[in-house]
Parts: structure tokens; C-alpha cells; sequence
């Protein structure tokens, strides 16, 4: 039976993955403004309107009746799927799922346990599952355990987002302002966690490779993907540069793409942001 990869629109993924996954989106609001992502807001118009607001944006589900529609297509088709969604602690997208595929068979709703990019890398498995031809049920099953190995770092610039966001205060983000002082976060069991802070951007990158380490390091048969956050990529390319020594002799290319609404929401522009599949323990 044919299987088909349904994601929600906060999985970050490169043009080849896109280009074969049905897509269930969640809506950004402004103000009184409201977009579905990726559809009447693609990122670089998010950032751009991040960075006019004085206010955090917020998102909403997507809904049952969103999954039901790709639901249908596939039971006319005759195929199986699976469907990969945000994690659960971020959003009730994974729950609208669920809800939808009771009503059907061979539909199989997993909890990436991530967002972002880390979704991303768990998809780009999910598609090497079934390029060797494994059922629907057996790449679920899979991915329900490779996910734990999961790992998403990031080194934020500017503490003003969290600060809106109400995960620092306006003293710390104040004075971290003037120290120059950069975070870095992870996402680990679908919740951001303040890992650690550095002052300028050179002793961040040099804590976002800490950070890697104490993971255990990279799977580097298993996807590995970098992200920026904001409309320039320059910060990502810096630590790119300052982390050479982590990719060389392991990946052909560093592969990168822009941050999405939900991480970028919490980040701001100009964080780096790296997903990966730890080392066995």
C-alpha cells in the first residue's frame, strides 16, 4: 500500500522534502491579523512583520477538520499515511490529529516530541524509511523511537524576544543587551530550555558546540540540518565558519534553511539553530 507523509506547517524542511509532503497549516496572528502559515505568510514576510510588532505574535492549531481533508484524499486514493505534527507540549496540533484519524484506518499520527527543524530531520527519516519500502504502521513505530535522539540547539542574538515572551525578565534582557550577552536554548522533550549564556557571538558559538558534545555528539548517518532565524543568513554562515572543525571529514554539504513561526516567535532574528540526531549512548 502506498503511504503518504502529511506534516503541519511548523516542520522546517529542505525543497526536496516539500516538494513530497502534504502540508496541514496553523494560523499566525497579529493583532487583529491573521495568515495561514506558509500559505499567505511565508517567512520572510513573518520576520519582517516580527520585527515591526511590538507585540509576540501568537498561533493557533491547526483543527481536526484541516487533517480531515488531507484524511479523505488519502482514503480515495487507497493509501496509507503517516502524519508527523509539532510536539504536543507547543501546540494542539498533534491532538486535532488524533481526533481525525479515529475515524479512519491506516492513518498513523506521530508526536515529533520537536518543531522546527528537529521535526524537519525527523521527517527526512521518516522518507528513508519509505524509500525502503516499509509499511505506514512500520515507520511509525520507528519513528516513535528515533525520536528521542533528537537534539535542537540554538544561540539566540537578542534577549527582547524572550524577554516579550515572558521567559526573561526586563532586567535581564536589559542588561543582556548591553553585555552583549547571547543564550543559547534547546528544545528537549517538546519544551525550549535556557541551556546557557555567553557574551558576543563567538563565545556563544564556542557554547553551542559545548552543547553539542554533552549530547553525546552527531549521528552523522542520520539527518543533520542547520537553521537561521530572521531575512539574513550572515550569523549562521559566522558559525558555520567558527564550527568547521565539527563538519569536516563528516558531511558533504551543511545543508540550512530559515527558522519557522514557532521557534522564531521565542528566538527573534538572528539566531543559529542546529537539529540533529545524537550519538547512541
Amino acid at each position: 500500500m502506498k503511504v503518504r507523509i502529511i506534516v503541519d506547517s511548523t516542520a522546517d524542511l529542505m525543497p526536496e522534502y516539500k516538494s513530497r509532503v502534504s502540508v496541514v497549516p496553523l494560523t499566525v496572528r497579529f493583532g487583529e491579523e491573521e495568515y495561514i502559515d506558509g500559505v499567505t505568510m511565508d517567512h520572510k514576510t513573518f520576520y519582517e512583520k516580527l520585527i515591526e510588532s511590538d507585540v509576540l505574535p501568537t498561533t493557533s492549531q491547526a483543527t481536526p477538520d484541516a487533517f480531515t481533508k488531507e484524511f479523505e484524499a488519502v482514503k480515495a486514493a487507497g493509501e496509507a499515511a503517516v502524519v508527523i505534527t509539532l510536539s504536543s507540549c507547543f501546540s494542539g496540533t498533534y491532538q486535532s490529529a488524533v481526533i481525525a484519524a479515529a475515524e479512519y484506518e491506516n492513518i498513523y499520527v506521530v508526536d515529533s516530541g520537536s518543531v522546527a527543524m528537529g521535526s524537519g530531520i525527523l521527517v527526512e527519516f521518516a522518507f528513508g524509511l519509505l524509500d525502503e519500502g516499509r509499511s505506514a504502521e512500520d515507520i511509525a513505530c520507528a519513528l516513535e523511537e528515533e525520536k528521542k535522539k533528537i537534539v535542537v540547539v540554538a544561540l539566540v542574538d537578542t534577549l527582547e524576544y524572550l524577554k516579550k515572551g515572558g521567559r526573561v525578565s526586563k532586567a535581564v534582557a536589559f542588561a543582556g543587551g548591553v553585555l552583549n550577552i547571547k543564550p543559547v536554548l534547546s528544545v528537549t522533550n517538546g519544551e525550549i530550555h535556557m541551556l546557557g549564556k555567553a557574551r558576543g557571538s563567538k563565545m556563544g558559538n564556542n557554547l553551542l558546540v559545548q552543547e553539542i558534545e554533552k549530547a553525546g555528539g552527531i549521528d552523522f548517518d542520520r539527518p543533520v540540518l542547520l537553521g537561521y532565524s530572521g531575512i539574513t543568513d550572515a550569523l549562521l554562515q559566522k558559525y558555520i565558519e567558527d564550527s568547521r572543525h565539527i563538519w569536516e571529514g563528516h558531511l558533504k554539504e551543511i545543508r540550512y534553511t530559515t527558522v519557522g513561526s514557532v521557534i522564531g516567535t521565542h528566538a527573534g532574528p538572528g539566531a543559529v539553530a542546529m537539529a540533529f540526531f545524537k550519538n547512541a549512548q
